[in-house]
């Protein structure tokens, strides 16, 4: 987050609980630096788009009045937050789909979100939107990089779905996630003494292994827009997989595992997160079905 963004918000946060600044001339006279402060508070706020941007979601199927478990809501959330955007969700129930909601999205499906009183649907369009409507901070991922681990997610439904041990489902889903913990470890070097750059330790067959980071997301050290649309995709992997098949991704590929435990652990994704509980009733029907 920027500072002129930390700056107003606090401000915005402050004024919220009442919290008022002194109106005695004599104040400012003894504490000339604060009028400074205020004045940049001010520019601060005038300076950003408060008005939220009109999102349509999954509505939860366990839990009245909270988010569903669309991997590509999250995505659309998930981009909003990295970019420090206000926004509204309107949570529709996909069983039951509202008049008003089939009117902005004939074909019923979300995220849809509304641009200049426009509904804009499909995730690849609206976070490309995103993107070129408020480019700071930039999320954009280099062309040579935008498509890792982007197989992964038909290869998991594949091995969901699949019911024949013996369909090699599993096994494709294996080489997905092998090609991405292999991208993922070019990005991790052996410490080669310098002490200056984000370190992690990996718990590996019993021995502590430390290593020094380049970056832990697709594009290096910041995460970008590929992040954005793999993490859900994983989160729901890990969850319905665990579930339904009792399985979960190898100790033979760090990597891959690390990068979801960072990435999982952000605050944009914990918020942005749908429950478990919907997770495993959102693919019940394509297990059970």
């Amino acid at each position: 987050m920027s500072t002129a963004v930390a700056l107003s918000s606090s401000l915005k946060h402050n004024l919220a609980l009442g919290i008022r600044f002194p109106q005695n001339p004599s104040f400012y006279r003894r504490n000339g630096p604060k009028v400074s402060t205020f004045r940049t508070f001010t520019v601060a706020m005038a300076a950003i788009n408060t008005t939220p941007l009109e999102i349509c979601v999954k509505a939860s199927v366990t839990t009245p009045n909270k988010l569903g478990d669309c991997p590509f809501c999250q995505r659309v959330l998930l981009t909003m937050e990295e970019k420090h955007l206000p926004y509204e969700m309107k949570l529709v129930d996909l069983s039951n789909k509202p008049e008003w909601f089939l009117q902005i999205s004939p074909e019923g499906k979300v995220p849809v979100v509304k641009f200049d009183e426009k509904w804009v649907p499909d995730s690849d369009v609206i976070a490309r939107s995103l993107e070129e409507k408020y480019p700071n901070p930039p999320l954009v991922t280099p062309q040579e990089k935008a498509l890792v681990g982007s197989k992964i997610f038909s290869t998991f439904i594949g091995f969901l779905k699949s019911k024949d041990p013996s369909s090699g489902t599993e096994q494709a889903l294996l080489d997905e996630l092998s090609s991405f913990n292999d991208y993922i470890k070019e990005n991790v070097r052996p410490l080669s003494g310098s002490l200056n750059v984000l370190q992690f330790v990996y718990l590996l067959h019993n021995r502590f292994i430390v290593f020094s980071l380049k970056g832990p997301f697709i594009n290096g050290e910041k995460i970008s827009a590929a992040d954005l649309s793999l993490a859900p995709k994983l989160y729901h992997l890990e969850i319905a997989l665990g579930h339904y098949k009792k399985w979960s991704i190898p100790d033979t590929l760090p990597y891959t595992k690390s990068y979801m435990k960072t990435i999982f652990s952000m605050d944009s994704f914990m918020k942005t997160r749908a429950s478990p509980e919907d997770v495993i009733a959102g693919w019940r029907p394509k297990v059970m079905g």
